[in-house]
């Protein structure tokens, strides 16, 4: 590294490292870049602060989490076959119950723990674990003196409050720290140990002897087998244990020894090195260098999983284009605290004929694409957002790749639906508190790990978890639903895997397990190549249906969409599947009189559109409700009836379902009516008549389906995760920024208190501003620029930033100094009176 000594600080470690390496560790850990540090000494006091550290902790695999653990057990620093044997263990491991893993089944010296005990395998990992650890700058260090940064080991070290994931207990000098000296010296003498003059030397003696295999080996020789049992029961964590006033002799022998020191009147624990020592030098129990592999459970044809995954992604566009024209004319309405009712969660699915999970999912899903949100309204009610009729208008493949890619990238989560938040309140669908920032990552890394298997394998879903445990086994907090996930998924990263999956499976994005081609494509290539793929797999929309005289009309397939919207005002779906079935009845026929069609319209639509002659019982039905519709004029008075026919008028008046309508007789044409004009025609219609309402110019109002929109809304914007990754160009500029800002910190700058006018005087502290009067800033930059010497400067911006900067100064005029700017690689103009100080480098300082 062009280093002749090794460093002694994380700063001078990363100010070491090539730029390509610290553009590294600001792309692994872009919570560094927020702001820009202004030098290395910044880079490294961020980088080892406790939320920065908990995050890279976060990020790292199962190996490069255990590998730091046993780092934070070793001694501080550690050499690299220290820390090799933690993993590994000495490769004395006999198993009876002296040397390391007892001899009862509480120590676990099972078959899994013998897979996870590879020492070849552990040792060809360790280099790629280090390599990662020190990318993120949790350690440093040349392999003789690895250390872990300080805080790091805070976190991963054990201790009473914070118990270590190795199972280890603390070491002896920590837990005989305050014990008395003469404590201390009746331990020895029981161990069979030279008393010592002083407690330092005394703990010294006694780690010595638990570290020394041989004698160690020795003392256990001499110990009860009742005594072996107990520490067979805490080897392997946790190492404290609850004993009475008076212990029983296992215990007091254990006890008398140090091998069970006091950390409590009622409290005692295993030393560390005691634990290693039974241990074999393991760390772990179960080392895991390797990745769990995910596992096959069915492999099929990829031609039958492509047509399964395209059938459900049709079905997904049709649920959520079924879904949209039901909230047509405006959806339910928002509940107070955001999102939707039970009520109408249970009224949408019922609509819908799915589960309520699943139809919160397909209302997240609209939403989370853009085509649903609230209209705004004083009454507030979702209803279509304008994007959706242009969605509407996509070919099916498009529909789909638009819904899939907005699923992919939402933060929200519907599996929570149903659920409670921290404070016991129930999560509803379209709610406030579903955004969960591990989605999108979860989500992707499932897919990922899919598309790694061959075309058609269908993975096992609990070798899917194990291995999104395995790559960030620290994240992923609890958050269990009521009635409790099932078991090994209480974490919230294996819920939404699990969540993930059988979404995958609703919206087509794998078919019978197996991830399609289309998504494959959809992930690799992009949504274009992902849309081609699928569309050879969709039905084409068909033209016709089958009418039958049950007045009933028989869709064979996906309708094209003037005629599914114009069969949907003219009919009722009965029942849907693999064919659609569509019911006419008077109500529907009026609905479509009432849209503006008339008899003879319907009759030329049904003729055309129908592959078997129309049924005389249908057209006798069009034909009869037709001559009833608009038979009858509803207007405004507060509301009136007006009919040619007096008779009818008299039928209606001594009618008594009539009676709440509270009609009267204007004229022998015309009744008076006490309720407003919705009502009468919907009383009226409820009696059975046909009536059409009318302007007040006397014209038939004709009532189209609502189409209920939005104001223009872009979809949810995803609740991120941490900072983003920054791009190049980003890290670049910024790696510049810390290399220039650290030279200003850090170059030599000449003493110009008299004494010695060509020495250097050392670097000022990090952040510290040079500081001089304006006469002799301006003194010393004219003569910086007539020497081509280059200087130290303090710098404040208009927003008030103060940074360092080495400049190389050309001209001094007009109150501005131009200067080529070492700090940003290029000629800027600084206004003096916005220039803290000035200092004259040593010589060498830019050479």
């Amino acid at each position: 590294m062009g280093m002749t000594t090794p460093p002694r600080t994380l700063a001078e470690a990363l100010r070491a490292r090539d730029d390509e390496s610290l553009a590294g560790l600001l792309r692994a850990r872009p919570d560094l870049l927020n702001p820009v540090p202004g030098d290395i000494t910044q880079l490294a006091t961020r980088a080892g602060t406790r939320a920065s550290v908990v995050r890279a902790l976060e990020h790292l695999d199962k190996f490069a989490l255990q590998t730091a653990e046993a780092l934070a057990v070793a001694p501080d620093p550690a050499p690299y076959e220290t820390l090799l044997g933690l993993l590994t263990g000495d490769g004395d491991d006999t198993g009876d119950g002296r040397d390391g893993t007892g001899g009862t089944g509480s120590t676990g010296s099972t078959g899994e723990n013998d897979g996870g005990h590879d020492g070849a395998v552990i040792t060809d990992a360790l280099p790629g674990a280090l390599a990662t650890l020190r990318e993120q700058a949790l350690v440093w260090g040349e392999d003789d003196r690895l250390r872990l940064v300080r805080t790091a080991r805070e976190l991963l070290a054990p201790s009473p409050q914070h118990p270590s994931p190795t199972g280890l207990g603390p070491t002896v000098a920590e837990a005989t720290s305050g014990m008395s000296p003469g404590r201390i010296q009746e331990i020895l003498a029981a161990a069979g140990l030279p008393a010592t003059h002083d407690p330092v030397s005394a703990v010294a003696s006694l780690a010595g002897l638990f570290t020394d295999r041989a004698r160690m080996a020795e003392l256990l020789d001499t110990a009860p087998a009742e005594a072996l049992s107990v520490l067979d029961r805490l080897v392997w964590g946790p190492p404290y244990g609850e004993i009475t006033p008076n212990p029983t002799p296992p215990v007091r022998w254990l006890r008398d020894r140090g091998l069970l020191l006091p950390v409590s009147t009622r409290t005692v624990v295993l030393p560390r090195e005691a634990a290693l020592h039974l241990r074999a030098g393991r760390a772990h129990r179960v080392p895991e260098p390797r990745p769990p592999a995910v596992e096959a459970v069915a492999r099929r044809d990829p031609q039958a999983v492509d047509s399964a995954a395209a059938g459900q992604a049709f079905l997904a566009v049709s649920t959520v284009e079924e879904l949209l024209k039901n909230w047509n004319g405006g959806g339910p309405p928002i509940l107070r605290a955001g999102g939707l009712s039970v009520r109408d969660l249970k009224r949408t699915a019922a609509a819908l004929e799915v589960p309520e999970p699943v139809a919160a999912f397909w209302a997240e899903t609209a939403y989370a694409a853009g085509l649903l949100a609230s209209d705004g309204e004083a009454d507030e009610r979702y209803a279509p957002t304008p994007a959706y009729d242009d969605w509407a208008e996509l070919p099916a493949q498009e529909r789909w790749v638009a819904l899939a890619t907005a699923w992919l990238a939402a933060t929200r989560t519907p599996g929570l639906v149903g659920g409670q938040d921290a404070k016991g309140r129930a999560l509803s669908a379209l709610g406030p508190e579903l955004d969960r920032s591990a989605a999108p990552e979860v989500r992707h890394r499932v897919l990922a790990l899919l598309a790694a298997l061959e075309p058609g394998t269908a993975p096992d879903p609990e070798t899917v978890l194990a291995r999104l445990r395995w790559e960030r086994p620290l994240r992923g907090a609890a958050s269990a639903a009521p009635g409790g996930p099932p078991e090994g998924t209480s974490d919230l990263r294996s819920r939404i895997a699990l969540w993930t999956l059988n979404e995958s499976e609703l919206l087509g994005i794998t078919g019978r397990g197996a991830l399609a081609a289309h998504t494959r494509a959809l992930l690799g290539s992009g949504p274009a190549e992902a849309a081609a793929r699928l569309a050879p797999l969709i039905p084409e929309p068909l033209d016709h249906v089958l009418l039958q005289a049950d007045l009933t009309a028989v869709a064979p397939g996906p309708l094209e969409r003037p005629l599914a919207d114009m069969l949907s005002a003219l009919a009722d779906i009965e029942s849907k599947g693999g064919a659609t079935v569509y019911r006419f009845t008077p109500g529907s026929v009026r609905r479509a009189l009432d849209a503006g069609q008339s008899a003879a319209d319907l009759h030329a639509f049904l003729a055309a559109h129908s592959r078997t002659p129309v049924p005389q019982p249908l057209s006798y039905l069009i034909d009869d409700v037709a001559r009833r519709h608009g038979h009858l004029r509803i207007g405004a008075a507060s509301s009136y009836v007006r009919c040619d026919d007096e008779a009818v008028l008299n039928e209606i008046l001594a009618d008594r379902r009539s009676a709440t309508l509270r009609l009267r007789r204007l004229a022998p044409t015309a009744l008076a009516a006490q309720v407003d004009p919705a009502s009468l025609l919907d009383g009226l219609r409820e009696m059975g008549y046909a009536p059409a309402a009318e302007s007040a110019d006397g014209d038939v109002l004709i009532t189209r389906a609502g189409a209920r929109r939005t104001p223009p809304r872009t979809p949810p914007v995803p609740v991120p995760e941490g900072p983003p990754v920054p791009d190049g160009t980003l890290l670049g500029a910024a790696v510049r920024a810390i290399r220039a800002g650290d030279t200003a910190a850090t170059v030599a700058r000449k003493d110009t208190s008299g004494t010695s006018g060509t020495s250097a005087a050392p670097a000022a502290p990090s952040g510290s501003l040079p500081r001089t009067t304006s006469a002799e800033t301006l003194a010393t930059v004219q003569a910086a620029a007539m020497t081509g010497s280059a200087l130290w400067i303090g710098y404040v911006n208009a927003d008030g930033a103060a940074s360092q900067r080495v400049i190389a100064p050309v001209r001094v005029e007009g109150g501005f100094v131009t200067a080529y700017d070492h700090t940003a690689d290029e000629i800027r103009t600084y206004p003096l009176h916005r220039i803290t100080g000035v200092a004259e480098l040593a010589d060498d300082a830019t050479a």
